[in-house]
This record gives C-alpha cells, sequence and structure tokens, in this order.
C-alpha cells in the first residue's frame, strides 16, 4: 500500500505557546492556508478535544471537484497544550471522511521545531475508490509551515 500521510517539518522562530495560540484560533486556520480553500472561519477559540469550529471553504482555488463553496465543522480530535493539536472535518460529504491534520510542537534553540501532518489512511474504501486523496499536495502543507512562519516571526 502506497504512503498515505505526509509529514512536514520546519523550525519557526517563535515559541511553541505563540504558535499554538495561532493554531487555536480559528481565523488562525484562515490566516496560514495555502491552498486558498479556506475563506473565512466563525468559532470560539480551542480549548481541548471535541471542540468545534466552522470553515468557510472554496473548493474553486483547487480546480479540481466542482463543489464551490460550502462549509466544514472542524472537530478537534487531540489536543495537548502548546504541544499537539489534530483535527477532522465534517461536512457536505457524509459520513465524514475522516482524513486528519494536526501539527506537533518541540521546543528548540531557534524556537519551535513545528511537524504538521495530513493523514487519510483511516478513510473508508468508498472514498479511498474516488482517486482524490490526498487533497493536499505535500508541497501545500510545506507552503502553509512557511506562512506560519511569517505569520508569527513577524508579531
Amino acid at each position: 500500500m502506497a504512503e498515505e500521510r505526509f509529514e512536514v517539518r520546519r523550525e519557526i522562530a517563535a515559541n511553541p505557546a505563540e504558535i499554538f495560540a495561532l493554531l487555536c484560533d480559528p481565523a488562525g486556520h484562515v490566516a496560514i492556508d495555502s491552498t486558498g480553500m479556506l475563506q473565512s472561519a466563525d468559532g470560539d477559540h480551542v480549548r481541548g478535544s471535541g471542540d468545534t469550529f466552522v470553515v468557510h471553504m472554496d473548493r474553486e482555488s483547487l480546480n479540481d471537484l466542482p463543489m464551490g463553496k460550502y462549509d466544514v465543522t472542524v472537530i478537534i480530535t487531540d489536543f495537548e497544550p502548546d504541544a499537539h493539536i489534530e483535527w477532522t472535518i465534517s461536512g457536505t460529504i457524509q459520513p465524514p471522511i475522516e482524513h486528519r491534520y494536526g501539527y506537533r510542537l518541540e521546543p528548540s534553540d531557534t524556537g519551535t521545531l513545528v511537524t504538521t501532518y495530513y493523514d487519510w489512511s483511516h478513510i473508508a474504501e468508498r472514498y479511498r475508490d474516488k482517486g482524490i486523496f490526498p487533497v493536499i499536495p505535500e508541497a501545500g502543507l510545506r507552503a502553509t509551515l512557511g506562512i506560519l512562519a511569517r505569520t508569527v516571526e513577524s508579531r
């Protein structure tokens, strides 16, 4: 079976708490998105597993599926303050696909070693057979880390 997970890392010159605060802010996800799909977000800052917020999406930026504009609910699946946040989404496609996104933060000499990942290894066969995964390329994760670095390092 082919690899069904991307994981990329980058040193960022900010402390883990600063980065984690941005990742707990629904608007922070929109601010660092490299795909152009995330348009805006509504909801409170994330405080733990099970928290949710809504992201208004525009799939036309990927130009891969004719989904247009739609909403997804981000569901936090793992939460360790200043160290790890992971989520899945529920939205137009039901039952939920169960792909996961996340960040791990490790203090380093220069600030934080940030690892971001996209994992579609647990999706149901009905979605796997569509041939649309991965939705986000590995380069998209790398670009998002670049935007994250630019965002937190300029504060």
